[in-house]
């Protein structure tokens, strides 16, 4: 059997724009229905949701069934065993969070690779060489691995170029709700300084031809990254959807 292919990986290398959801509900259902809307990619997180890493692996098994449907996992931290763990379980392209520095972002790229270049732990029988089946898994594994970093914090803001170019890092995402606390404006998102600091940084990571994206509820906002270049957009989180769905409902059959 071959290395599985890596498509979001591809269309990030083809810049072709990817429009994603954030799968914040337990279960694999609800990965299943976002993949059957027909969604590019599918962020499964457990930083701010209650998903454990243990429930990405039913959920990228799922994701599997759509070819089309690129899973992306996010681990609650940027922490060398938590990032070995999901890539054994199959996980192809990993979304870090709250990555503050160059030297943060190298970190993550060698926890992404096996020895010499990095320091991933090395295990026969996993899900991600397909139990074993993958000829040459451990020397051909980065060949298809995509490292997302995110960049949510002032601080962050202050260092992009270092960060953008650290070797092993394939995209940066901007994220505006820790970015916007980090600015002082909690809670504001749309604040002009805060979405011209996030404007600012997309132009900066355009000119690095470094591929970008950014997760908003503000569909107007989505837009507007995409025409600004966005590589990887999510334009929903479940959660959010569900919550607005049966409040419309409710309130449609005289709720408050």
């Amino acid at each position: 059997m071959d290395l599985p292919r890596n498509l979001f990986k591809a269309r990030l290398q083809a810049r072709t724009p990817q429009v994603g959801i954030w799968n914040a509900i337990p279960g694999n259902m609800v990965p299943e229905i976002l993949a059957l809307a027909g969604f590019d990619w599918v962020m499964i997180d457990t930083e701010h949701s209650p998903l454990e890493i243990a429930e990405t692996l039913p959920a990228m098994q799922t994701l599997a069934g759509y070819p089309q449907v690129s899973a992306v996992v996010r681990p609650y931290a940027n922490d060398t065993v938590l990032i070995k763990r999901v890539l054994d379980m199959g996980a192809q392209t990993l979304l870090l969070p709250y990555v503050q520095s160059a030297d943060e972002a190298a970190a993550a790229v060698r926890a992404m690779r096996y020895p010499p270049q990095g320091i991933r732990g090395v295990a026969g029988l996993t899900r991600a060489s397909r139990y074993g089946s993958v000829p040459d898994y451990i020397r051909r594994a980065s060949e298809e691995l995509c490292l997302i970093v995110q960049v949510e914090t002032a601080t962050a803001l202050d260092r992009l170029e270092e960060i953008a170019g650290v070797d092993g890092v394939d995209g940066v995402f901007i994220g505006p709700a820790d970015l916007s606390a980090s600015m002082g404006y909690p809670g504001q998102t749309g604040h002009p300084e805060v979405v011209r600091a996030i404007e600012g940084a997309f132009a900066r990571l355009a000119a690095l031809g470094m591929p970008f994206g950014v997760l908003s509820l503000d569909e107007a906002f989505c837009q507007r990254a995409i025409d600004l270049g966005a590589a990887f957009t999510a334009v929903g989180v479940d959660q959010a959807l569900l919550i607005d769905a049966v409040a419309g409902l409710r309130k449609r059959f005289g709720g408050h």
